[in-house]
């Protein structure tokens, strides 16, 4: 099924336009972050092809600007669904220039309780999925071509939820491992992560979780996937042509700090 829409007048190469003529695939993009990295790269002139595990694109109906957005399902821990996509795309377009990979999920047990079942399907869709993915692109894949993982804050930390987190840190390990194997073909990698942003999942979270987020951020709000959408964009386009290898957060600082934030605060209340 395809999502295209076209608007207004092609705003003049540059910024606006930088990733025109692009083919990047979007994983886990029928809501929330990958819904708006999806149309932000469409906006800039991208020809998004943006897949999910669910069968309704419902928030790319307002798909906009000079490029395009088609939806396929996939559930991107089964390599033989990434190899239909890939075939598809080989037969539609002949080449792939991005891949996103943004699909994750999240089971928030702590070690003791966490089941392997749940343990095994969080890193089958967050890490194997990944790496599914990249391997399902790379006959399509040429000089100049991007990967951008997205990872997360609770790989740049110890963070509770024990399946999340270690595939997370996976995903940086991989992200690593790829930018090295794939930088003489002239493909980048790079990871970037998020700390708490308002979506779908975060919303599934307790209060508390969003309260005890809020109090380690030092900009002092969440974020949004309109924070996260223009890096990956970034990432994508030949803008960022000799970053490869990074691992950026978004995260309004949290993990800068390592949880000194509460010492900082409680030795400025003690001054004054």
């Amino acid at each position: 099924m395809a999502v295209t829409r076209s608007g207004g007048l092609l705003r003049k190469r540059g910024h606006d336009m930088a990733v025109a003529g692009k083919i990047v695939i979007v994983t886990g993009a029928a809501r929330g972050q990958g819904a708006e990295e999806s149309l932000a790269l469409a906006r800039a002139g991208a020809t998004v092809i943006a897949a999910d595990v669910l069968p309704e694109p419902t928030a790319l109906a307002a798909a906009a600007g000079p490029g395009t957005v088609h939806y396929r399902q996939l559930d991107v821990s089964r390599q033989e669904e990434w190899a239909a996509l890939g075939q598809w795309i080989g037969e539609r377009f002949g080449r792939v220039d991005g891949l996103v990979n943004n699909a994750g999920i999240a089971v928030r047990d702590r070690l003791p309780e966490v089941t392997l079942a749940d343990w095994e399907r969080v890193l089958s869709v967050n890490l194997s999925g990944a790496l599914l993915g990249m391997q399902a692109v790379l006959p399509l894949m040429g000089r100049g071509g991007s990967i951008v993982n997205v990872g997360s804050v609770a790989a740049l930390s110890a963070h509770y939820p024990v399946a999340y987190t270690v595939s997370k840190w996976g995903l940086r390990g991989l992200s690593r491992v790829a930018s090295m194997e794939l930088g003489p073909r002239g493909i980048r990698v790079n990871s970037i992560h998020p700390g708490f942003i308002d979506t779908p999942m975060t919303a599934a979270a307790p209060p508390a979780f969003r309260e005890s987020n809020l109090l380690q951020i030092p900009l002092g709000r969440t974020g949004t996937p309109a924070d996260v959408a223009p890096l990956v964009v970034f990432l994508i386009s030949d803008e960022s042509s000799f970053i490869s290898g990074a691992e950026i957060p978004v995260d309004g600082g949290q993990a800068a700090h390592v949880g000194a934030l509460p010492i900082s605060e409680a030795l400025r209340t003690f001054v004054a």
